[in-house]
């Protein structure tokens, strides 16, 4: 391969490393910034079936864990957070722990050596293998956008509009600052 293709590469596998980096700076950041009120209420209309606010964050921790269990049991995970008694300060440390291991799964997974430790990435047991590498990645940062307008809309229909607090989540330099990066989006 030539060497302005794997510069190239290099550089996509940087800002997708750097991109997941600033991911759990938006997690951080709304939960920094969401009301304690919001933290356990029941969204309208789900009178006990849906997630609490805390429940998202705790399933977004607990997806990480299996996720590093199942494709990089080499690495240390933290422990789970259960959902109906975590704070949001435990969430908030054990969101940060868990973004640290996932960032080293990812780092293995988007390298260029031949040998990575991780080839494969299973989301779950009944979900079909895919190979490790940029779907991996994105299947990870979609799951946790997805989860984290969820919880934006909810704070919303609860009367907690964290957005005009903190429209933070849209200003990635500022997160990529916050992530402890040198570099801006490239």
């Amino acid at each position: 391969m030539a060497l302005q293709s794997l510069a190239a590469l290099a550089e996509i596998r940087d800002s997708l490393l750097e991109t997941y980096a600033s991911n759990d700076a938006m997690n951080q950041l709304i939960l920094s910034n969401l009301d304690p009120r919001a933290w356990r209420v029941q969204a309208p209309g789900q009178a006990g079936g849906g997630r609490t606010i805390a429940a998202i964050f705790a399933h977004l921790h607990n997806c990480r864990l299996k996720w590093l269990k199942r494709n990089a049991p080499h690495l240390k995970c933290p422990p789970p957070l259960n959902p109906h008694h975590c704070t949001r300060k435990q969430a908030a440390a054990a969101l940060k722990r868990s973004a640290a291991q996932c960032q080293r799964m990812l780092s293995d997974v988007l390298s260029a050596v031949p040998n990575r430790r991780i080839s494969t990435f299973s989301r779950d047991s009944w979900m079909p293998t895919w190979p490790a590498g940029g779907t991996m990645f994105a299947y990870m940062f979609a799951h946790e956008a997805h989860h984290r307008g969820q919880i934006l809309m909810q704070a919303h229909q609860l009367g907690y509009r964290v957005l005009d607090k903190t429209p933070g989540i849209w200003q990635w330099e500022k997160l990529w600052k916050q992530a402890g990066l040198t570099t801006r989006p490239r």
